[in-house]
Formats: structure tokens, sequence, C-alpha cells
């Protein structure tokens, strides 16, 4: 997949664009499902394939105040539309004169000048431009002018009848349910971030020496629980580990103690710090709770890494 930043960078193809446009956040099963009809669309009529997406979640722009947390980073994005097989993603910064463009200078400049539009393929609820004044209809009414026909599709669904869009697995992360979110997403939620230094209790007090991880802030994250997740260092290693997301209330009882997210990795031993983690959560096996000591605590970890290693097998998958 070729990856354009800026519509300036990009040399339309003589043979013409099918395109979708949107924030792909996530990457999940419903759009997963629109740029594989893009795919089967553009092949009937033999053209190339583009995805439209921003630097940025517009929200953070346009309503900073409840721009919604992300599912996916902008380089996580990438490599998820690459795996789905788009032939180039070109991705627009996201700011202020952006999100005051209208909707036909967005179309002109990008979909029609920029990647040579024949085909446009959007959800059938698809909005855009400023205040959002640009829809489906519009769309269709632009390409009588430029040249391009437009198909909207509606919502996919997972098997289990429920509509599959990013707000519904932001919705079940935060309850703890990622399971659930894996049916939508196809595939585990990932979160990334950094190893830092923590307050080094975990390997010498209790026995279960911990990587701290620093994820980035407006990323989504499960509720506070303790999880079985995969961990991937850098090179993609992947190990199991048992995973508590929370505010560790057994040592730090405050109610605004900030929520950290730390992993103890089965049979493994090594230095982690400064690396890079992904961790796939699996399945939730428990609530966080305080314990009256320490060495309770230590006997519900135990338990917890037998329960991660019973949810994960032996062999990472």
């Amino acid at each position: 997949m070729e990856v354009v930043f800026g519509p300036e960078g990009c040399s339309p193809p003589a043979r013409g664009t099918a395109v979708t446009i949107g924030a792909y956040d996530g990457v999940h099963l419903g759009h997963r499902h629109l740029i594989s009809e893009l795919r089967r669309r553009a092949d009937e009529r033999d053209l190339a394939t583009a995805l439209v997406t921003f630097d940025r979640h517009p929200a953070t722009v346009v309503r900073p105040e409840s721009a919604p947390l992300l599912l996916t980073d902008l380089d996580q994005k990438l490599e998820l539309l690459d795996d789905a097989g788009v032939d180039l993603t070109l991705v627009v910064a996201f700011d202020e004169a952006r999100a005051h463009e209208t909707a036909e200078d967005f179309v002109l400049e990008v979909l029609v000048q920029a990647l040579g539009a024949r085909m446009i393929v959007v959800g059938e609820d698809f909005h855009f431009g400023y205040r959002r004044q640009g829809n489906v209809g519009l769309l269709a009414e632009l390409g009588g002018r430029y040249g391009y026909e437009v198909i909207g599709l509606g919502l996919e669904r997972a098997a289990s009848g429920e509509a599959v869009s990013s707000t519904r697995i932001r919705t079940l992360l935060a309850a703890g349910d990622v399971e659930g979110a894996a049916m939508l997403l196809g595939r585990h939620h990932q979160v990334r971030g950094s190893v830092v230094r923590g307050d080094g209790r975990g390997g010498p007090e209790l026995g279960f020496p911990t990587a701290n991880i620093e994820v980035p802030p407006g990323m989504a994250t499960p509720g506070e629980g303790i999880y079985a997740c995969w961990y991937e260092r850098p090179g993609g290693d992947v190990h199991a580990a048992a995973v508590s997301l929370g505010r560790r209330p057994t040592f730090h009882p405050e109610p605004d103690a900030p929520p950290l997210l730390e992993a103890f990795l089965l049979d493994f031993e090594g230095d982690l710090y400064e690396e890079q983690a992904r961790v796939s959560f699996v399945a939730r096996l428990r609530d966080e709770q305080a314990f009256a000591t320490a060495g309770a605590l230590v006997r519900q970890m135990a338990d917890d890494v037998e329960a991660a290693r019973a949810v994960l097998g032996a062999a990472p998958r």
C-alpha cells in the first residue's frame, strides 16, 4: 500500500480511482466490509482503490471537549489498512482550516483533483465538510458534475446481529467486555506504549515483576480490571501475560490515583525497560479489588497467572 500525506503529494492514476473516506478508527469489521466492497467494485471497472483518512480524529478539532478516545493511533491504523489491501491511503491533515472547508471544496481538491475519483463508496450515514453539511446526496449531486458515481452502503452487522461501529466498540471496552469488542473489531483490541519504571514493588516485594506500560493520552483502554493478554515485544516476540489495568487499591487507596497498565509476562525473564510494547486484550479475568494484606494479593496474583495461562494456552496465537 502506498501512503501519501497531503493531497498535494498525489498524482491520480490515469485509469481513475474508487475512493472511500472516513476516520477509520479501529479498522473494524464494518470498515473492512466497506473496503472489501470498494475493492470488488473497483476490480469490475479496472480502477485503483484509494482511502482518504485523517492524521487525527476530526472531533479533536471540531469538538475537543467531547472527542472520543481512539481505538488505534495513526501508525496502527495504517498497518491495518495495509492488511485490508487498499492500493493507496491518502492521509489528510485535519486542522482548523480543514474543519471550515466546504464539502464541495473538499470534493474538488481531494477526491477529484488529487485522486481522480470515478467511484466513491461510503456508508449511507457518511457526513463531511464544514458543520457536516456534506452527505451521500451531495456527493451524488457533485458526482454528476465531476464524473464519478456514488455508492452508499448500510451498516455491517456482526454474527450476533449487532451493528458494527467504533462508538459501540468503545462502549464495550469501557465496560471491560474485551471479547465483545473483539467480535466487532475482528481482532483483539491492542494498546501500545513504552515500558517505564514503576514503584519497584512487583518483583522484589510480590514476586511478580511487571512491565509498566505508559499508554499515550487519548487512547481507548478497557475498563479497570485483570486481563489475559498477549504481549508483543519489538521484533514480534509474543508472550502470554496477566495484565492489571487500574489504580492498585491495595497500595494506593486514594480514589484519584492514576490508572496504570502492568503486565506480568508468563515464563519470561529479562529487561523490558524503555521498549515499545503492544498489549492485545483477550479476556477479562476479574474486577480489580483491594486486599487486606500483601500476602492475600500475592495469592490472588498467582491464581490470575494460572487463569491467564488457561485462557491463552501454551502458544501465542
